[in-house]
């Protein structure tokens, strides 16, 4: 059974940094599939939202909101994935959530961004807070 845990989430002010990490246990990367990882965040009250995808080949794709300064990697033999979020803002603030797509069939891109239905597993998300 794979088991998504997101960590790495805490309070900042606004231009601040951090790096978010979510550990997948029960899955060991498969270089021959098209599996893709990736970030969402959610705002109590709002729909989820995608931040950044990250394919088998390590081709990314990202909204808009965090081109520029989130970058999303992966460390495949620990089955790590990261988001390292920099120049936080407030509107930043929400918590962030890992999700995976093992169907082997992901292509990544922004189909994969806008879509969180595909994804089969989540982890339990951690708190991102920016002050102001």
């Amino acid at each position: 059974q794979v088991q998504l845990k997101e960590s790495g989430g805490g309070s900042v002010q606004a231009g601040g940094s951090l790096r978010l990490s979510c550990a997948a246990s029960g899955y060991n990367y498969r270089p021959h599939r098209s599996d893709c990882m990736a970030w969402f965040r959610q705002v109590l009250g709002k729909e989820r939202e995608g931040v950044a995808v990250i394919d088998r080949d390590g081709s990314t794709t990202y909204a808009d909101s965090a081109k520029g300064r989130f970058t999303v990697s992966k460390d495949n033999a620990q089955s790590i994935l990261y988001l390292q979020l920099n120049s936080l803002k407030p509107e930043d603030t929400a918590m962030y959530y890992c999700a995976a797509d093992l169907s082997g069939t992901c292509a990544g891109g922004s189909y994969y961004l806008t879509r969180p239905w595909v994804y089969t597993y989540w982890g339990q998300g951690t708190q991102v807070t920016v002050s102001s």
